[in-house]
């Protein structure tokens, strides 16, 4: 017996200080498209027709409101992760079927599809960069409870930085187009009563999870630029099925094209790398009196400066009466400002 764990343990070191090339092989399998079935098409289709049972639901009148909530909630956050994936590509081996899962997940959000896409691989190429990333502004402009409203920043983005291509405007124009229309028609005919509360009200919701899972936890504290530290990995089964996989978003980071119900596997496969290159591997939320601080602030602020002396909240210490308090109050701003590392 110790004779195998010796074993054991020295296969695991010959795995450490690998070339890129020999990584590259081992994960291979995980990066070619999913199969024609795959457990997103199943998401996709489920979140319809959830959402659709849910409506019924509403109008037959047996189900509690709670419960009609909770289903449009988990049709929502189904198609969060169906968006997510189209926009990488990963979501269909067919690039026809994966835009129509990306535009119909985006319809059922209430977002974007061609504005999604675009901010996100921004995202990708410029993670924690306080200029270029819109997901730093989203995850650092205010308290983490409202993180959902901050999300309309990506529109601004996406015109500001012209980032359409082709026939994007137009897709924007008819997505945006049909939302308003069903507003309107839920204003005419009298349904405005379905639309807040199996739509909008879960929306709101899922916003806040969407922004808690996949833009503030995996990349708090928001100082790495270098690919192997930019995000972190806090491994759990639980969480993996609750927030399908994002709770190993570095992976992600490093394969975009590795679909979510891979992340696991992909990171057991390449966790000796991660160690090698000094990933984060767990959720730093209370690792240290600096990390509780930082998420407390989150928690009640949350608006972060990238200049210690120029915090956009310095000027509230002029509203404190007391010296003392104020020079707390500038040293809080100073132990929170975000200034990420560029190497």
């Amino acid at each position: 017996m110790k004779t195998k764990i010796k074993s054991i343990q020295k296969d695991d070191q010959s795995l450490h200080f690998q070339s890129s090339s020999f990584w590259q092989k081992r994960i291979k399998e995980y990066l070619d498209p999913p199969g024609f079935l795959n457990p997103t098409v199943g998401l996709f289709i489920g979140g319809y027709a959830i959402a659709f049972l849910a409506i019924w639901q509403w109008y037959k009148g047996i189900w509690p409101l709670q419960i009609l909530v909770a289903l449009a909630f988990i049709a929502l956050h189904m198609e969060g992760t169906v968006i997510h994936d189209a926009c990488h590509k990963a979501a269909h081996p067919n690039k026809w079927i994966n835009q129509a899962m990306g535009h119909g997940a985006a319809i059922l959000l209430g977002f974007s599809f061609p504005v999604f896409t675009r901010v996100h691989l921004q995202h990708h190429s410029h993670v924690n960069d306080p200029k270029n990333d819109p997901d730093h502004i989203v995850s650092t402009f205010g308290p983490v409870w409202l993180i959902a409203p901050r999300f309309f920043y990506h529109e601004y983005f996406f015109f500001q930085r012209k980032l359409w291509r082709r026939y994007e405007l137009m897709q924007w124009g008819l997505e945006r187009s049909f939302f308003i229309t069903i507003v309107i028609a839920g204003i005419h005919f009298n349904f405005m009563n379905v639309i807040y509360n199996l739509w909008f009200g879960p929306a709101l919701m899922v916003g806040v999870t969407l922004g808690i899972f996949f833009d503030y936890l995996p990349h708090r504290p928001f100082l790495a630029r270098n690919k192997w530290k930019n995000a972190r990995v806090y491994p759990s089964r639980v969480m993996n099925i609750l927030i399908m996989g994002q709770n190993y978003h570095l992976v992600h980071h490093l394969w975009p094209s590795i679909p979510w119900f891979e992340y696991k596997p992909a990171y057991e496969l390449t966790k000796p790398l991660l160690d090698e290159k000094g990933s984060p591997q767990r959720m730093g939320i209370f690792e240290s009196k600096k990390d509780s601080l930082n998420f407390l602030y989150d928690i009640f602020l949350g608006v972060r400066s990238h200049k210690k002396s120029r915090s956009k909240m310095r000027p509230l210490a002029n509203l404190i009466p007391t010296k003392r308090w104020r020079k707390k109050w500038i040293y809080l701003l100073h132990k929170t400002a975000v200034i990420p590392d560029k190497s």
